[in-house]
Order: structure tokens, then sequence, then C-alpha cells
């Protein structure tokens, strides 16, 4: 959860990046760090195997500006997705103020992101929280693969999002397109809980 550093006027917020295996999220880390201004962000720290895919998690630190006095700054994290990864999953996951679910538009990922989703719902009850709690983005990514090969929106919707409780992006995460806008979005609701 976010924590307060009165003596140096800081508010930290930790938000995760979760989704299944290669659905996007470390691409939209590294967008993210290769977009922001230096004077911003920290350094990128990725744990990857030797065909790119994170093993551990990824971080990148911002610093926002300042709100009533205190620096605004966020932790980024990605989870590693692979099934094999559940208690990372879990352990990254702990303690998180914020969610931005990367959906994987695929067709044949349909089942990789609902078991991803669930997981989240369930490594989220362990810790005693819920998406009641816990403000969650979708950025349903890889819009820019062929129409025949991905769900819809709608489709998506209805297998993540069925209450249309939670803001979604559509997105190209190599593009940029969406990541930036699903960022914005989630820092606005963590920081709009303090």
């Amino acid at each position: 959860m976010s924590t307060f550093n009165f003596a140096r006027k800081e508010i930290s917020f930790k938000i995760v990046y979760y989704g299944p295996a290669l659905s996007g999220k470390t691409t939209s880390l590294r967008y993210i760090y290769g977009n922001l201004p230096d004077k911003v962000k920290g350094g990128f720290t990725s744990i990857a195997t030797e065909t790119e895919r994170t093993l551990f998690f990824d971080f990148l630190p911002l610093e926002l500006g300042s709100i009533k006095g205190f620096k605004i700054r966020l932790s980024l994290y990605t989870v590693p997705g692979q099934f094999i990864y559940k208690l990372t999953r879990k352990s990254v996951l702990r303690a998180t103020d914020g969610i931005i679910f990367v959906a994987d538009s695929q067709k044949r990922k349909k089942e990789e992101n609902l078991y991803s989703f669930n997981d989240m719902q369930e490594n989220l009850e362990d810790f005693g929280e819920s998406l009641d709690k816990i403000p969650l983005v979708f950025q349903y990514n890889k819009r820019d693969f062929p129409e025949n090969e991905i769900m819809s929106v709608e489709e998506l919707q209805e297998l993540l999002n069925k209450e249309n409780k939670y803001q979604y992006f559509e997105s190209i995460a190599t593009e940029g397109k969406g990541v930036l806008e699903a960022l914005k979005s989630i820092t606005k609701l963590v920081v709009s809980k303090i």
C-alpha cells in the first residue's frame, strides 16, 4: 500500500502490471521508460530469460511532481506471466496500490487471459484484498493484429469486465498506443484514494 515519508515529504505508490505471458507487460514498461523525460524516471530493471521473457519482475520508478507539498513517486512492476511463476506473481502483487491488467487480444489467448485474471484475484484474496478495494484498469493489447485473429473489445469485456466496472484502453504496446493513457488513468485512481 502507499507509503508516506513525512521526513522527505514523499508518497510512494506501487502499480503492478499483471497479465498472461507475452501479453505486453514488459513492452509497456519499456515504452514508458523510453518516452518519459529523464528527470521523472529512475533506472529500468528487468530480469529476463534469453528469449526476453520476464523471469522474476521488471521495475521502473517514476517521480510525478507534488500534491500538497508531497512528492509523488510511482514504482511500476510487472509480473512474470508463465504458469510456473505463481509464487513470484503473488509476491510482486503484495501491497499493491493499483493494477493494470494487460490482456492479450488474440483469440488463442482467451483461456490464458481468464486464468491470469482469476489468478490475480485469488492472490489478492490471499492478502485479504479484493478488486473492490484496489483500483484496476484494463489494457487490451495487440489491437494491431489482424481482425480475424483477435477478440473484439466486447468479447474482452464479456470475458474480463462483465459489469463494465473498470476503465479499459485498447493498446499496441510496441507503438505505445494506449500505454500512457492506461498509466495516467491508474495513477489518478490510486492518488485519489488518499
